[in-house]
């Protein structure tokens, strides 16, 4: 596994201590691995901090071996039609998230589709895409309700506090944008703007 913390990389070794996993400070760009290294390259919740997604997805192709598979777990905004953009609401509520969890601009899961059709032996014939979005729905109203409890905000540091806070504290616009898809819906525009899309290339 990858991560940019060193601390989190040793911490995670030695949880696992014992277990066929070893955990890299490496940035997921620009990895050291062999071409081909890996039969299943699986990101999970990690494209949407990437800000260069044409490169991270460059790479993560470029460690799959021939006949593996890359399975991505992204948040996505809705899918766009051709000179299409987000609404003034979506847009506005999506830089408070993207503010508060320190985010890159985010892409769509046709983005995604598209990034990866365009790699070397990977075809959009045989790639799945799928929107999770009702599926992870849930988890935001308990996000909302942890971050208001007292013993949860005393457990964390006080600088730490005020993003654990804020991040609850924007749960409810994750909702927002899963129950109202745009400003104005459209029946070809089914997604919501709000998305974790799972992609399999």
């Amino acid at each position: 596994g990858l991560t940019l913390s060193p601390k989190q990389a040793a911490r995670g070794n030695e949880l696992s201590q014992g277990l066929n996993v070893t955990l890299k400070c490496e940035d997921a760009t620009a990895t050291s691995f062999a071409d081909g290294s890996f039969d299943l390259v699986w990101s999970l919740e990690s494209g949407e901090h990437m800000p260069d997604k044409p490169k991270f997805v460059k790479e993560m192709t470029r460690l799959c071996a021939p006949q593996g598979a890359v399975s991505c777990v992204t948040w996505c905004h809705r899918d766009l039609e051709t000179n299409a953009a987000l609404g003034r609401v979506e847009r506005a509520v999506l830089g408070m998230i993207n503010y508060c969890y320190y985010l890159p601009q985010w892409c769509s899961g046709a983005d995604y589709r598209s990034l990866f059709s365009k790699q070397p032996g990977f075809s959009s014939k045989t790639m799945v895409v799928e929107d999770w979005t009702r599926n992870i729905a849930p988890f935001w109203p308990a996000v909302f309700r942890s971050a208001l409890r007292l013993k949860s905000l005393r457990s964390l540091a006080p600088y730490a506090c005020l993003f654990a806070y804020l991040g609850g504290m924007l749960s409810p616009l994750q909702r927002h944008l899963q129950r109202h898809p745009s400003e104005a819906p459209s029946p070809s525009i089914p997604e919501a703007p709000c998305t974790q899309a799972a992609l399999l290339a």
